[in-house]
């Protein structure tokens, strides 16, 4: 276990609280009319996000703290717990439904969505396997299946609720991992020929995710069906141009962009900031990651690089999907904005995330 000791990385900090005041401000922007509609207080999800970053940051601050070994030695039972909870967001009177998906478990007036806390469960334990493991894994059978098929089962019970955004991410960041940690192309090649049908398959059992591809391709074609938050996103982004509209004022926010809050804040930001404010956003994302790798590089052992790749990669894939999305590069899909999107357990997770890199951070090399 390692014991040298340091300052944690102040730039990565600095980032990361940017990053977050930012969301705050903007959660409030794009909410307001809505929260005011809908509870007649327009403060409403600005004071439940404000909530949850208080309980991230303490969470933050106690990780940064503690030993990253220590995801080492619980990461079995850690990832164990997880497996629980998803077992217990499927069973009705447990699973809360919202938006057609049965992710959630209601604690008292909130809930926890337990696929956003699987992710870095299953970055902890395949660091782990991985650190033991490594010189098997360029076998197909002792050293890349057994890690990917442990990540298939979790991303099979996250599609059961179904949320195919989030066990998206985890897959994605589970296969940086393996290739991180020296897979062979060769056998990427033919999982990703078996993984692109499967992923044709679950497209084409469900007629909403169908719609989904067809409005990506032409959102005009059904402008008030499929194709809707596409287009209104675009609609936001556009009239944004270089400087924005001003802060607070986004027309789209008023009942044209469903929630702009959640998945699609990106847009408002852009309709109120412009150009350049989204521009400086993709700019401290560059930063946050380009500080994850150089404490990944500098890791005094395999264990931290790869928990560090694991976590830089799942913020990275996040970031690429909802910027893709809201621009309309790619197929909507319900995956939040990392420290900016409106929500408890996606922001707290981020957070925690971050505390341990910051941890691996104080015993980096570089």
């Amino acid at each position: 276990m390692p014991t040298k000791r340091t300052t944690p990385d102040f730039i990565l900090m600095i980032v990361t609280f940017t990053l977050l005041a930012i969301g705050l401000i903007m959660v409030y922007s794009a909410s307001a009319v809505w929260a005011e509609y809908k509870f007649q207080d327009s403060f409403f999800f600005a004071k439940r996000q404000t909530l949850f970053a208080g309980v991230g940051i303490v969470a933050m601050f106690f990780i940064m703290n503690v030993n990253y070994w220590t995801w080492r030695t619980y990461a079995k039972t850690i990832l164990i717990v997880c497996f629980v909870l998803l077992v217990l967001v499927l069973i009705p009177g447990i699973g809360n439904v919202r938006n057609g998906s049965r992710s959630w478990i209601g604690v008292g007036a909130f809930s926890i969505q337990p696929s956003e806390f699987m992710k870095l469960a299953m970055i902890a334990f395949l660091a782990k396997y991985l650190s033991e493991r490594q010189k098997f894994i360029t076998s197909f059978k002792k050293g890349l299946m057994p890690s990917l098929g442990l990540a298939f089962v979790a991303f099979a019970m996250i599609m059961l609720q179904p949320d195919l955004g989030t066990g998206t991410v985890m897959m994605g960041t589970c296969v940086v991992m393996i290739f991180i940690a020296g897979a062979r192309t060769s056998h990427f090649a033919f999982l990703g020929l078996l993984g692109v049908a499967g992923f044709v398959g679950l497209i084409a059992s469900a007629p909403y995710r169908i719609k989904r591809i067809t409005s990506f391709l032409d959102p005009w074609s059904d402008p008030l069906g499929s194709g809707f938050q596409i287009i209104q996103s675009l609609y936001a982004i556009g009239p944004g141009g270089l400087f924005g509209l001003g802060l607070g004022e986004s027309r789209q926010k008023f009942f044209y962009l469903p929630e702009p809050q959640t998945d699609f804040i990106f847009a408002i930001l852009s309709e109120e900031l412009g150009f350049i404010g989204g521009s400086f956003i993709l700019l401290l994302f560059a930063l946050l990651l380009w500080r994850g790798i150089r404490i990944a590089l500098g890791a005094p052992d395999l264990y931290g690089s790869f928990l560090a790749v694991g976590i830089i990669a799942m913020v990275a894939i996040q970031v690429m999907i909802n910027i893709g999305v809201v621009t309309g590069l790619m197929p909507v899909t319900g995956i939040t904005l990392p420290f900016l999107s409106y929500g408890g357990s996606s922001l707290t997770l981020m957070l925690m995330a971050i505390g341990v890199l910051l941890n691996i951070s104080r015993y980096s090399r570089i």
